[in-house]
């Protein structure tokens, strides 16, 4: 069992572990350069998924590019017949080819914000998201009001329950605190990398601080070395 938290000033009830989903998507490529994290088994995935649960999670992070597509839908066959209970968190941006597994470009002008999450909601398997978040880190502060009014519009339509922005900059972070709606900023933070700017618009707006690679990508748990090579690299 985790602790049960806040997301934020919205008042909506998660675990505070999540579980993050880039990994299940399996690999996806942009322009040669591959983005996954190799081969994956979907009834492995969705059995990790079920074992979170059981373990108290209900926080699972995600983002329509991961696998192009793929990871979202692994997360829409899992929670086909429990939805409820569940907190869904998923990122636009990327514009992608899902059958070539192909990331063709990115855009947030509204239409395509529209069109990335009613795209996202149906491979969800959902009428919802609960948090839907701006996959951009480095998006110009001055150009974010307009996708952070789109972001407005999605939540007066149902479409998403709450909004954020996954950056490592405070000055990005602080256009969207801004928001009524804005609810978490996912950040890089780690013992390598704590990020108190970010922390700190975090607390005084009181939004959620998501954690992002809180391992460092497995370089905190030990297991690897500088000689260390996956077996299917």
């Amino acid at each position: 069992m985790t602790f049960i938290r806040k997301l934020g000033r919205s008042g909506i009830e998660i675990s505070a572990l999540g579980m993050g989903c880039w990994a299940i998507g399996g690999p996806f490529w942009a322009e040669g350069t591959p983005l996954g994290w190799g081969k994956v088994d979907d009834n492995e995935s969705l059995r990790a998924i079920q074992r979170a649960l059981d373990l108290g999670i209900t926080f699972f992070d995600t983002a329509n590019v991961y696998g192009t597509g793929h990871s979202e839908r692994i997360l829409g066959r899992a929670f086909a017949v429990k939805r409820q209970g569940v907190v869904i968190a998923t990122k636009f941006n990327a514009i992608f080819d899902e059958e070539k597994r192909e990331v063709t470009g990115a855009s947030c002008t509204p239409e395509a914000i529209r069109k990335a999450c009613e795209d996202s909601l149906k491979r969800l398997n959902t009428d919802y998201i609960d948090l839907y978040q701006f996959h951009d880190n480095g998006y110009p502060a001055e150009q974010a009001e307009p996708v952070r009014e789109a972001l407005e519009e999605l939540v007066k339509e149902g479409k998403i329950r709450t909004y954020g922005w996954s950056t490592d900059f405070p000055d990005r972070a602080e256009v969207f605190a801004q928001g009524e709606h804005c609810a978490a900023i996912q950040l890089q933070l780690n013992v390598l990398d704590d990020n108190p700017p970010v922390v700190e618009i975090c607390e005084k707006y009181n939004l959620a601080a998501i954690n992002r690679g809180p391992l460092a990508m497995g370089l905190l748990t030990g297991k690897y070395t500088a000689s260390t090579q996956p077996s299917s690299d």
